[in-house]
């Protein structure tokens, strides 16, 4: 291999990794906590320079265009396991008075409007003393911090259980679908190097109908 050839792949992997970590990332949906604004398959690209990068490697965050607003959808460090990424809906910022009556979100003591695919699957309420899914607060939101909840409403782990979200935490601002891929219970699962082979075959013929064509380019609202 020539050394243009070499200077040309090194360039690349660099262009690639500064991409990666001060442009955009892509994000798998592995959870319906979205749904129906994100849906379980879904595939993303994060814009990570708008709340401000954080340099690799280090804890220097370069200044950010503008601040978290209410109904940006953010990809974050689960705060309870760094190692994770997970996606929310921004609902309050700092300083803001956060409540939940009977599953509905006031802001500021104001009724708040859901996210248009928002959904509730549990008609069931309950109460204060049990738990925190339905009935909350009120809290102010602290400053430097954001709450954010997901808008499967009755099914997403967010900040009613866990807190609130810490802008050092934040990764990006979800912003488009390149792919979605429908789960497929009939699927193959892995079970080691043997597996591979049906899983590819099977995934090449069942590529048109698990593939949601019509996903493919939305953008995240």
């Amino acid at each position: 291999m020539s050394a243009e050839y070499i200077k040309a792949i090194i360039f690349a992997v660099a262009v690639a990794l500064f991409i990666r970590s001060f442009v955009v990332q892509a994000f798998r949906i592995p959870s319906g906590s979205m749904e129906d604004t994100l849906l379980v398959g879904d595939f993303l690209l994060a814009n990570k320079f708008i709340y401000g990068i954080r340099i690799p490697f280090t804890n220097i965050r370069l200044p950010a265009l503008r601040e978290p607003k209410i109904g940006d959808v953010l990809i974050f460090q689960y705060p309870k396991d760094p190692s994770r990424d997970f996606i929310k809906r921004v609902v309050a910022r700092p300083g803001q008075t956060v409540e939940i009556r009977d599953k509905i979100l006031y802001v500021d003591n104001k009724r708040t409007v859901d996210p248009p695919k928002s959904k509730y699957v549990d008609p069931f309420i309950i109460r204060r003393k049990v738990g925190a899914r339905d009935n909350y607060g009120p809290e102010i939101v602290p400053e430097n911090s954001f709450f954010v909840m997901g808008d499967n409403r009755d099914s997403s782990e967010d900040s009613r259980y866990w807190g609130f979200l810490d802008r050092d935490l934040l990764r990006g601002k979800a912003l488009i679908l390149y792919w979605s891929w429908a789960p497929d219970r009939k699927a193959p699962e892995y079970t080691g190097l043997t597996s591979f082979p049906s899983i590819v075959l099977y995934n090449l013929l069942h590529f048109p109908s698990r593939t949601r064509w019509s996903r493919i380019g939305m953008l995240v609202e």
